[in-house]
């Protein structure tokens, strides 16, 4: 429902009890019977009318701010009312005195109602039994009704959102009564400068726009506080009838210019413009003025790159406990916004993995449904530096084949994708539970493959049959468990579990972060080992991250401040950090993991500023899944590339378009986008 503005013109107040009165004493009580009141009971109506009504926290937009250069820099915007609020002394002069001339020439003067005005009114809708009328409203009446309208706005349903703003603005003798009657209230308890700016902030100014500071930008591409007295007398002429004279389109430039001829002439009478003020005004084309400017609303409005991370961070910011206690107190204080969200975001990195990944993953690839992501994860801070994905964000129905809405980073209830399978990239929680029982690196295992039957799991014999392939023929005999990690020797990893309790492995998974991407305990049976069950890239990220930070896992947080509608510091997204595995048993992962790099399966990963690395290449039976995770001790990058259809396509037979396959290209693509983290956060 497009929920729409009604405005009028009127003048001063009269106190409760004399309005009253009047009703009767000039005669109204008559008219006001034939809509259906009897002349009798007109005070007696009016009287028993609530008089209290709150002006309250308008929606607002909320800002989404990132990084670039360092510098916190604006993102976008999000809302569900395209609104700025304003202070009176932040909003330009003219379109003060464009409001009150135009609409209440006697504001400053009166209170809340004109009975002169009112009895025309009521006289005049009355006659018409409801079906029209003149409107004798005030700027503070003008101010109840629009009060009414938001908050029909905000009800629940659809439903109930129309029957209110039907009761709101319907044309009766009954809701004028209570109008005047609520205006009488807001004018007791507030002061007209008050008044006049909910009024300004409030006011509905067509084309789905909320306020004179959003008006302003929309319609002529400046702020409301620095406005011409022809830009400001053409806003206010908007109010009335929105539906014919806002500034959305030239077919309303005429009846919008006739209104706003009307405005400047009061203006002029009121002394607010002089002559040559005036007659410059009247001459100013709204074909000059107009510069339409698009709403930047939403992380669709975002930079290339930037807007999966957006989604994310916008999605967390609703949740986080400085908006609220209850998940309604949250919901009510993000709706009626005015909150700056700091985001972890930073623009020149993710600017830079989006272009890596539109050159060797593009988007307009036919042959398959590929999707790939690169993520940066702070190791200490699980602050997300990076979220770059393939696709367009698109989220309507009628998304083009290069674009989505599902966030291939992260779980399905943060962006409604289940994950991938992450092949032996998952080997890392096989190597820690190894070392955390006291194995060394160095001892020697059947790399081999054989059947194993008998395992043991959370203290219990279990039997399953597992008898895993190596990627490669080649790879038999026996391997150190050092040699076994670089080269990715899956029944070398499959005689460790041997010796291990599988629980084990689960357990130190968990501890790092690890979890399904769509909910639930992760499993602990045998080919669990190998990576078959579905993870977020984001997750491994700072799984991998806890390793790099001496055993010590941080979760992802994307928020580093949030400043509320008061300007109020209010402090970022809670970090949880803990020690998943020791120190010791860190470090030396950390150093057994850096032979991917040097010679092992990430070969042609090692970045040119000879920053140590460590890190693991995953890939599933089909190669339909690839993934290389890895980074120095100051942050970790995961690179996954696969099919997003459930598809098995095998990404070593497909060309990527620059000299190499897409499972090929792996070691290189992780490693221009490292060498950027690293420029940005060198490791000492």
């Amino acid at each position: 429902m497009t929920i729409r503005r009604a405005g009028g013109a009127g003048l001063g107040f009269v106190g409760g009890s004399v309005l009253a009165g009047l009703l009767v004493g000039i005669g109204v009580t008559p008219v006001i019977a034939v809509a259906g009141l009897g002349a009798t009971s007109a005070i007696g109506v009016f009287e028993s009318m609530p008089e209290h009504i709150e002006i309250g926290d308008l929606p607002q937009r909320n800002e989404i701010w990132a990084y670039r250069g360092g510098e916190p820099v604006h993102l976008t915007d999000v809302w569900s009312q395209d609104r700025q609020q304003l202070t009176l002394d932040q909003i330009d002069d003219d379109l003060e005195h464009a409001a009150v001339d135009g609409e209440d020439k006697r504001f400053y003067e009166t209170g809340g109602v004109d009975a002169t005005s009112m009895v025309r009114s009521l006289v005049s809708v009355a006659a018409s039994r409801g079906e029209g009328g003149s409107g004798g409203s005030t700027l503070t009446m003008q101010l109840v009704r629009n009060i009414k309208i938001q908050r029909a706005s905000e009800l629940p349903t659809l439903a109930e959102q129309t029957a209110a703003y039907q009761e709101a603005t319907k044309r009766s003798p009954q809701r004028k009564l209570a109008e005047m009657k609520l205006a009488i209230g807001l004018a007791k308890k507030y002061s007209k400068q008050e008044i006049l700016t909910a009024y300004l902030n409030i006011a509905y100014f067509g084309d789905q726009t909320y306020g004179v500071q959003s008006a302003a930008r929309h319609y002529y591409g400046k702020s409301a506080t620095d406005l011409t007295p022809a830009e400001a007398a053409s806003l206010i002429a908007i109010v009335q009838w929105p539906e014919r004279r806002d500034l959305s389109t030239p077919d309303h430039h005429r009846d919008n210019t006739a209104r706003r001829n009307v405005i400047l002439r009061s203006m002029h009478e009121q002394g607010h413009l002089t002559e040559d003020e005036y007659r410059a005004a009247r001459q100013a084309r709204l074909a000059d003025l107009v510069h339409l400017t698009a709403p930047q609303q939403g992380c669709a409005a975002v930079e290339a790159g930037a807007a999966y991370f957006c989604d994310f961070a916008t999605r967390v910011a609703e949740r986080l406990p400085q908006l609220g206690a209850t998940k309604q107190q949250r919901a009510d204080a993000w709706r009626t916004g005015g909150y700056r969200i700091q985001t972890t975001l930073d623009l020149d990195l993710n600017a830079t993995h989006a272009q890596l990944l539109d050159r060797y993953d593009p988007k307009t690839e036919t042959r398959l449904a590929l999707g790939a992501t690169l993520d940066t994860v702070e190791a200490g801070t699980g602050r997300v530096l990076t979220m770059a994905q393939n696709t367009d964000y698109d989220r309507s129905a009628q998304a083009p084949r290069t674009a989505t809405s599902l966030n291939y980073a992260v779980d399905r209830a943060d962006g409604d994708a289940t994950g991938f399978q992450t092949g032996s990239t998952y080997k890392m929680f096989t190597l820690l539970a190894w070392l955390e029982s006291g194995r060394s690196p160095d001892t020697v295992v059947d790399g081999t493959p054989h059947p194993h039957s008998s395992w043991t799991a959370c203290g219990e014999p279990l039997e399953a049959f597992w008898q895993p392939k190596n990627d490669s023929p080649a790879q038999r005999g026996p391997y150190s468990v050092r040699s076994a990690t670089a080269q990715s020797v899956n029944a070398a990893y499959q005689s460790m579990a041997e010796q291990l309790d599988l629980c084990d492995v689960q357990r130190v998974a968990t501890r790092l972060g690890v979890h399904l991407a769509t909910g639930g305990e992760l499993p602990w049976n045998p080919a669990s080992l190998l990576g078959t069950e579905s993870i977020a890239p984001l997750t491994m990220a700072a799984a991998y991250a806890g390793i790099a930070n001496g055993g010590s896992y941080c979760a992802p947080v994307v928020v580093d401040q949030v400043t509320g509608p008061d300007g109020t510091e209010l402090g970022g997204q809670p970090r949880t950090c803990s020690q998943a595995v020791s120190p010791q048993t860190a470090a030396t992962a950390f150093q057994v993991m850096q032979g991917a790099f040097r010679g092992g399966t990430a070969a042609g990963g090692q970045t040119p500023d000879g920053t140590t690395l460590f890190g693991k290449t995953g890939t599933t039976d089909a190669a339909d899944q690839i993934w290389l995770i890895g980074g120095s001790s100051r942050a970790v990058t995961a690179y996954w590339q696969g099919n997003t259809d459930g598809a098995k396509h095998n990404l070593r037979s497909y060309s990527n378009g620059q000299g190499d396959t897409y499972a090929g290209a792996r070691a290189s693509v992780w490693r221009e986008a490292q060498t950027a983290v690293n420029a940005a956060l060198p490791a000492g």
